[in-house]
């Protein structure tokens, strides 16, 4: 396993720090023939940008332009490596120069000096949620396949700061605020972010992502599950740390006859399998829900230590969001994507499907 490479035939190489010049990434294994240019990268790059939260949002300024480098010629893909980069324009190294010694609560701080005994301290390096960028744009590229083949991902916020959205409108949620299936939830949701931001405090939430006309017959059975490759792409997304397929948790106390999802001469009469059965597709919609922990840099001080180990107390400076939620979402609708679009290569290349 490479950890800055995601996939097996359709695959995302990233690099970039937070505080580095930029980030990018190349992507491998995409076929030729898909129409393809910079405006369908910005278009998701523009929905993770800082901004998009609201009153949630980190006072970071980011324009994300992304350029392709390789890959594509007048307007598709050419079967080579897609290169591309997004340049940082408006990092602030120097706020971090005060905690460069402390260890953050929270943050990946101590587990990388642990693991390899030097760190950047500047908004965590490698860590950072910016890291996401080269995700959302290696995404961008899995949809338009994805598009090509009639299958559409959708990634909308279910729950934020232990309000929940009562309505499932998940295709009008790509036009709300916060991405938000219920119209009447923003609303509710942005008084929640005011009460904790006047605390210095921040929130987490639930973000449900669905994929739509997807085949029958995507995953390998035993080790190569659609659901465990999902549920890996979904947790390698620093914020998320729990992730549900279909029912999820709520199967654990169900019954058998309530769990199974019948079948009648036109198809599935229920979901609670989220798509996924035996770990391979069944033509329904794949359902997931990512649970996203509340921002770790707060305004408040916590107790820690320094990095020689001697106790102390923190209040985190710098720029930061009160919830990754909205940003997050186009993260996770990437990692599905390319998810989906790996595992629909791998078939072709099995000779499973045309």
């Amino acid at each position: 396993m490479h950890g800055n490479i995601f996939g097996e035939i359709f695959t995302l190489s990233t690099f970039g720090e937070s505080h580095g010049p930029g980030l990018g990434g190349i992507i491998d294994g995409c076929p030729s023939g898909i129409p393809l240019d910079e405006s369908m990268l910005q278009l998701e790059l523009d929905r993770r940008k800082p901004g998009q939260g609201g009153i949630a949002s980190t006072a970071r300024q980011e324009a994300d332009h992304v350029r392709i480098l390789s890959g594509v010629f007048e307007g598709m893909t050419t079967g080579t490596p897609i290169g591309f980069t997004v340049e940082n324009t408006d990092q602030r190294s120097r706020d971090y120069s005060k905690i460069k010694d402390v260890f953050r609560p929270g943050h990946a701080d101590f587990t990388l000096n642990g693991k390899f005994g030097f760190r950047d301290y500047r908004g965590g390096g490698r860590s950072s949620g910016r890291e996401t960028v080269s995700r959302v744009a290696g995404g961008a590229v899995a949809q338009e396949l994805l598009r090509s083949e009639g299958i559409a991902i959708f990634a909308y916020t279910v729950e934020l700061g232990g309000i929940a959205a009562d309505i499932l409108d998940f295709e009008g949620a790509q036009d709300r605020p916060y991405f938000s299936p219920d119209p009447k939830a923003p609303a509710l949701w942005e008084e929640r972010i005011k009460d904790v931001k006047s605390q210095g405090d921040t929130l987490g939430g639930v973000v449900e992502v669905r994929a739509t006309s997807v085949p029958v017959g995507l995953g390998e059975p035993v080790f190569g599950k659609l659901d465990a490759r999902l549920a890996h792409a979904l947790m390698s997304v620093g914020a998320v740390k729990g992730v549900e397929i279909g029912s999820g948790m709520q199967a654990a106390r169900s019954l058998g006859s309530e769990n199974n999802d019948a079948i009648g001469p036109e198809g599935f009469l229920s979901n609670n399998s989220g798509g996924v059965l035996g770990g391979i597709s069944s033509g329904q919609d794949i359902v997931a829900r990512a649970y996203i922990k509340p921002i770790p840099s707060i305004s408040r001080e916590q107790q820690t230590v320094t990095t020689h180990g001697e106790p102390t107390r923190i209040n985190i400076g710098g720029r930061h969001d009160i919830a990754a939620i909205p940003r997050i979402n186009p993260v996770l609708k990437a990692m599905m994507a390319l998810t989906i679009a790996d595992l629909l290569l791998l078939d072709r290349r099995l000779g499973v499907r045309a």
